[in-house]
């Protein structure tokens, strides 16, 4: 089954779908042709979903807190809506611009676009849980990070856009950086070090975030009963931080250039 949705994570350059990264890379040392520009950009655009955020609820610790099974806390329908109460999936994930939820490792849905998304892990669960079973987890997770949306929600909308200006500004220094000229180098390097510095901030926001919200992880709703939550980072991180070591290694090619050129 085809998950809709497509997620921009921290980047630089997009590809169509289908190109793969390796293709990405080898296109943009030949068109940029010396070390100068080599390293600017990782981006991916493609039509998978990207995850910032991983979680997954496949043993929630409802069922060890009630002596009796109980019905409807989780839906194997993947094309129910999100947020209607219908069920809870096995496992969900957070991107930027969405959030997708599954049934299994491939059948899910995901949320709608929105843009700067804001991350809330906890109202985005509780809204697929019947309402019974949503009190009883407030009172599970009751003053952790997780439940707090609005420490989440708000820190996350900040770091997306120190993304997309870090993004923005990458994309004009690799304009600039075409143009041969010295002032334009002197630009390009410039644009480069604001890209660098913005995307390390938001970067380091969103691994502050699934960091604290990973300690949920290790919670317990009784002595030696875990709350059967797991947390993780996704691919969108470690892409973030990616993108970040390409940019600072920039940074000194072009300063050269903008020094030595005589064009």
């Amino acid at each position: 089954m085809y998950v809709r949705g497509r997620s921009l994570m921290v980047t630089i350059l997009s590809t169509p779908a289908g190109r793969t990264n390796q293709h990405l890379i080898s296109s943009l040392w030949n068109f940029h042709g010396n070390s100068q520009r080599l390293g600017l950009w990782v981006k991916i655009l493609t039509r998978r979903f990207i995850a910032l955020l991983t979680s997954t609820f496949s043993s929630y610790a409802l069922y060890q807190a009630f002596q009796d099974p109980i019905q409807g806390l989780y839906t194997d329908d993947a094309s129910l809506p999100l947020g209607q109460g219908l069920g809870l999936r096995q496992e969900y994930k957070f991107g930027l611009y969405s959030y997708c939820a599954y049934v299994n490792g491939s059948a899910g849905s995901c949320s709608n676009h929105t843009v700067a998304s804001r991350f809330e892990p906890y109202s985005a669960i509780t809204a697929d849980m019947l309402q019974n079973y949503s009190q009883y987890s407030d009172y599970i997770f009751v003053d952790t990070t997780f439940k707090n949306s609005s420490y989440l929600g708000y820190n996350s909308h900040v770091a997306y856009y120190f993304l997309l200006f870090g993004t923005l500004f990458a994309f004009l220094s690799l304009l600039t950086g075409v143009l041969r000229h010295t002032f334009l180098f002197f630009i390009s390097a410039a644009l480069a070090i604001l890209s660098t510095i913005f995307i390390l901030i938001g970067a380091a926001i969103w691994t502050s975030l699934v960091k604290k919200a990973e300690g949920v992880n290790t919670l317990q709703i009784s002595s030696g009963v875990p709350d059967g939550i797991s947390m993780s980072y996704g691919t969108g991180i470690y892409l973030s931080w990616a993108a970040f070591a390409c940019l600072a290694a920039s940074i000194v090619p072009y300063l050269i250039s903008c020094c030595t050129y005589r064009g």
